[in-house]
């Protein structure tokens, strides 16, 4: 079954995504842009399906053990090391090829949208990936200091869309931190 990749993740500028395990920005919380993630990672376009997120290990164990795993969704880590599932996690896979296959198999019935939610080489397969991809940026507009970023989304695999539904289009502030939503599709 063709299904479309969607990716989600908040850029600095230079599209950093973390910091020693946390996301650059740690301490200060962005609720509305977490509230985005959640809603558009959980909210499933067919009734009676979950949607699913994928993601490797180190993401996995960034998450706040209280927060995991993340919640109406099917939780697919990604590890060469684990030999089981790490706690609370639904599945484990050894790479992302692994993932998509339990997606066309065991998962074919229940899952429905596939986000990939990190790392950075997660992220870099996924965009990579022949299928068609959606990336859900949100551009935050103050750079933090990150060791982890997000490879560069090349024009000339995907285009910037206008609109998509769901997604804010105004400006978005929270703590002093002004942030805007994006979506990229593959061409």
């Amino acid at each position: 079954m063709s299904r479309v990749l969607n990716g989600i993740v908040a850029v600095c500028p230079d599209l950093g995504i973390g910091f020693n395990g946390n996301l650059p920005w740690h301490p200060v919380r962005l609720s509305n842009e977490f509230a985005h993630f959640r809603r558009m990672t959980s909210t499933p376009s067919e009734e009676g399906k979950k949607n699913v997120v994928i993601m490797g290990r180190k993401t996995w164990f960034s998450i706040p053990e209280k927060n995991r795993p993340l919640s109406n969704r099917i939780n697919i880590i990604l590890s060469r090391q684990c030999k089981a599932p790490p706690a609370g996690a639904h599945y484990l896979a050894s790479d992302f090829s692994a993932a998509l296959r339990l997606l066309d198999t065991e998962l074919s019935e229940e899952a429905d949208q596939v986000w990939v939610i990190g790392g950075s080489s997660l992220y870099r397969e996924m965009m990579e990936s022949p299928a068609t991809r959606r990336l859900f940026v949100t551009r935050i507009l103050k750079q933090f200091e990150c060791d982890t970023f997000l490879p560069e989304i090349s024009e000339d695999k995907y285009r910037l869309l206008p609109e998509f539904p769901g997604v804010p289009q105004e400006l978005q502030e929270e703590n002093g931190i002004q942030y805007k939503f994006q979506v990229y599709e593959s061409v």
